[in-house]
C-alpha cells in the first residue's frame, strides 16, 4: 500500500516548487536603457526571478530523490509482481525521468538566463545597447512540467506499491523432474 505520508509530503513539495516557479515568472528581470552625458547603459531591475528559480530546482529535486528513494528508483530491491502495475509502473517510471528532466532544464536555464546583465555601454551616436532579458514563458514551462511531474511521480508510486505488496509465487514447473537413476 503506498504511503499517504509520504504522498502529502511530495505534494507539498511540488506544490512549493510550482509556486516558486509561476513567482519567477512574474518577476523576471526587466531592463531599460539610461542615457547619462555621453554613454548608453542597460540598467536591470530585480533579480529575485533567479533565487525563486532556483528555489523552485531545489524543491523539485527533493520531491524527486525522495519518490526514488521510496521506490528504490525501481531497479533496486526485490523484483515487482508481473502484472498491470508493474508495467505502469515502468512506463511512469520513465515518463515521471522525462518529465523531471525538462522541468529541471528550463528552471536552471531560466536562472541562469535571468542573472545574466549586458555590461557594456556605447556612445550616443551608436545604436543603443541591447539589454537582454528572459523570454517570457521560460518559467513558466518549468512550473507546467512541475505539475507534469508531480502528476507522474505520484501515479507512478502508487502503481510501484500496487505491484510491490505481496510476494512473488514460487515457480512450480509442471514439467518432468530428472532424478537419479537407481
Amino acid at each position: 500500500m503506498a504511503s499517504t505520508l509520504l504522498l502529502v509530503l511530495v505534494f507539498v513539495l511540488d506544490l512549493i516548487a510550482f509556486g516558486l516557479a509561476v513567482a519567477a515568472e512574474q518577476r523576471r528581470a526587466t531592463a531599460m536603457i539610461n542615457r547619462d552625458a555621453e554613454y548608453n547603459y542597460c540598467v536591470y531591475e530585480s533579480d529575485v526571478a533567479t533565487g525563486l528559480g532556483v528555489g523552485s530546482f531545489f524543491f523539485l529535486l527533493a520531491s524527486q530523490l525522495l519518490i526514488m528513494f521510496a521506490s528504490r528508483c525501481l531497479c533496486c530491491g526485490r523484483a515487482l509482481r508481473p502484472g498491470k502495475p508493474r508495467s505502469w509502473a515502468i512506463v511512469l517510471f520513465i515518463t515521471c525521468w522525462v518529465t523531471f528532466f525538462i522541468a529541471e532544464v528550463c528552471l536552471l536555464a531560466a536562472s541562469v538566463r535571468n542573472a545574466y546583465h549586458t555590461k557594456y555601454r556605447t556612445y550616443l551616436a551608436q545604436h543603443p545597447p541591447s539589454c537582454e532579458v528572459l523570454r517570457k514563458g521560460v518559467f513558466g514551462a518549468g512550473a507546467a512540467f512541475i505539475v507534469f511531474t508531480g502528476i507522474v511521480s505520484e501515479l507512478f508510486y502508487v502503481s510501484y506499491s500496487k505491484a510491490d505488496e505481496g510476494s512473488i509465487p514460487p515457480r512450480m514447473d509442471g514439467g518432468i523432474r530428472m532424478n537419479a537413476f537407481r
